[in-house]
């Protein structure tokens, strides 16, 4: 297998974009990382999607996208992954490319989420547990995490309060990104007061409903050496990890075994322990996400996931900053292509490119994309070395 680099990005804003379609924004991101990596054609196309045929009436991504940027003849599907889709199209491509079986491939993640109403959007998410056991009984997403932070707090004594540093980091890093669904701090009075959804989680603790487009070209280090354009981001390690779809199915519903075991085989190829990450763009879906995702991947002790807020370690200075460029609170959760965003994301930090969000003397960054209430983790290490 060949080491496999990034060579172009691009995103849309994420936002609601009532005056563009599904397609249009995937075209967007699309011609602009090709644009980005100088090449005008790819070998192939990954479609990281997860509500098109409800929320855009649209399946069949691989075709209508690669004619759409005209490239009607090359390979192209869509890979649904619930809210990981983003992160599994990059690793499929990732493969083609590692395997040699593809030169070149394009990787969008896009969701055009507003179309529809939000019990649409709250029913279309709910797919993503299991229809017998969770969402048919009428527990929704939110829900379904709320029930995880309300035992979480109960086996570990923490307060509510003691999570508003995962949304105030986020929204203060969602303010230097011009792409980001939200530009703006948050005080911590506004976190006390904002509206509860699902006690406990309220609405700043919850990401927001959007639309948007990420992109990414990768080829084959080689490859990138000889373009030289950029300082060449590698991919060191990348990793997928299943657990049970049911929260109640899991031996521990507190501890994500999958993003656990992703992690450790990513952190394995990479050669690298978790205090040699740089930063770390998890999916803060909800606050209590990014607290067991911190555990999970070793930069916590089990039921300590706060406490690194608390003490500013996931601040731009911190020991391990996280969600440098709004995460997905600030900068918003187009859920299939949340996991290409966060690759962009990671990407301009170690291109030297993340402007009043650049993390100093960033060399290595993960992303870790979850579907599902932790049921389908995805890990990836970034190298600049």
């Amino acid at each position: 297998m060949q080491q496999v680099a990034i060579i172009g990005i691009g995103s849309t804003e994420v936002n609601e974009h009532w005056e563009y379609s599904l397609r249009e924004l995937a075209g967007f991101a699309a011609l602009a990382a090709m644009e980005d990596a100088e090449v005008s054609h790819v070998d192939g196309m990954f479609v990281g999607n997860m509500m098109s045929g409800t929320a855009n009436r649209q399946q069949h991504l691989g075709a209508y996208l690669s004619d759409w940027i005209g490239m009607p003849m090359i390979e192209g599907v869509r890979i649904e992954s619930a809210c990981s889709s983003g992160s599994a199209a990059f690793r499929a491509a990732l493969i083609s490319v590692a395997s040699g079986e593809l030169d070149t491939a394009l990787v969008i993640g896009v969701e055009k989420m507003t179309d529809v109403t939000a019990s649409e959007i709250s029913t279309e998410l709910s797919t993503a547990a299991d229809a017998d056991w969770e969402s048919d009984q009428g527990v929704s997403f939110v829900g379904l995490n709320a029930l995880l932070m309300q035992r979480y707090m109960h086996e570990y004594g923490w307060q509510k309060a003691d999570f508003a540093n995962f949304a105030l980091n986020a929204h203060a890093n969602g303010a230097g990104n011009p792409k980001a669904r939200f530009q703006r701090a948050i005080t911590m009075e506004q976190y006390e007061k904002a509206t509860m959804i699902a006690p406990p989680i309220n609405i700043m603790d919850a990401s927001p409903v959007s639309d948007g487009a990420a992109a990414v070209v990768i080829t084959s280090t080689d490859v990138a050496n000889s373009l030289r354009k950029h300082p060449i981001v590698s991919i060191i390690g990348s990793a997928a990890s299943t657990d049970s779809i049911t929260v109640h199915g899991r031996k521990d519903p507190l501890w994500l075994t999958a993003a656990y075991e992703s992690a450790k085989v990513a952190y394995g190829q990479a050669g690298i322990s978790p205090s040699e990450i740089d930063f770390f763009e998890l999916h803060d879906a909800f606050s209590i996400m990014s607290a067991l995702s911190l555990e999970a991947c070793g930069f916590a002790e089990r039921g300590k996931g706060p406490r690194l807020a608390l003490d500013g370690d996931i601040y731009p200075s911190g020991r391990i900053p996280i969600a440098t460029r709004g995460g997905l609170k600030a900068r918003g959760h187009p859920v299939g292509a949340t996991g290409v965003y966060q690759i962009v994301e990671a990407a301009e930090q170690l291109r030297g490119e993340a402007g009043k969000n650049q993390i100093e003397n960033a060399r290595i960054g993960m992303t870790q994309n979850i579907g599902g209430s932790g049921s389908n983790v995805i890990t990836h290490i970034f190298s600049n070395l």
